[in-house]
């Protein structure tokens, strides 16, 4: 979707000036104006599984970011990165609010990104239907087993491994349980309705 470009200053988008596709998302009713723990968690750990699914994974971030008139909200890499460190399982947490402007931005782009990665997702979840039918170990699929490697490794070498949350996911088993959860998710995002419903279910259990 093509937006005009905002003519006010980046480092103060305000909210007449801010790009139409955010209008797309609703603002949950919630009292506060920045996002829940589990919101925070989620939106970087569905931007984690994008990072494992393609090399560059950041940098499509940030291309899409401009692609979408987003910059005003996503202006760099150091940008981006302290919105994701916003998770409470990071490594390098910090106790910096996502606001909804934020998250709605990074959602916006996540959902963009998985729709251009839809038949690498299809793929990849049916080869794994097909494996887990078979019983066959998920690591003989070439391909598969190149995402789940990489998503582990993200993991690992982000988040905080004293963190409970982490705790539950020292294993293998479990971690690759998780990144075919989230790709189930990344294909639920390009679905019809896909953004805007995944967006309210980061908030579910959090609306007043």
């Amino acid at each position: 979707m093509n937006v005009s470009a905002s003519l006010t200053p980046f480092n103060s988008p305000t909210q007449d000036s801010l790009p139409m596709i955010l209008d797309t998302l609703p603002d949950p009713a919630i009292t506060s104006k920045t996002c829940p723990r589990r919101t925070r968690l989620q939106i970087d750990l569905i931007l984690l599984a994008i990072e494992a699914l393609e090399l560059g994974g950041s940098e499509a971030i940030l291309s899409f970011a401009q692609e979408l008139d987003l910059k005003g909200i996503v202006k760099d890499r150091v940008n981006l990165w302290r919105m994701r460190s916003s998770n409470p399982l990071r490594r390098a947490h910090i106790r910096r609010p996502l606001t909804i402007m934020e998250a709605k931005a990074l959602v916006v782009i996540a959902c963009y990104i998985a729709r251009r990665l839809t038949v690498v997702i299809r793929q990849l979840l049916m080869i794994c239907q097909q494996m887990e039918e078979k019983q066959i170990p998920l690591e003989q699929n070439l391909r598969l087993s190149n995402y789940l490697e990489r998503f582990r490794a993200h993991f690992k070498s982000r988040m905080n491994a004293r963190r409970s949350g982490v705790l539950a996911l020292t294993s293998d088993e479990k971690l690759d349980e998780l990144a075919i959860n989230l790709l189930g998710q990344l294909l639920f995002c390009t679905g019809t309705a896909g953004m805007q419903r995944f967006w309210i279910s980061l908030f579910d259990g959090e609306v007043e």
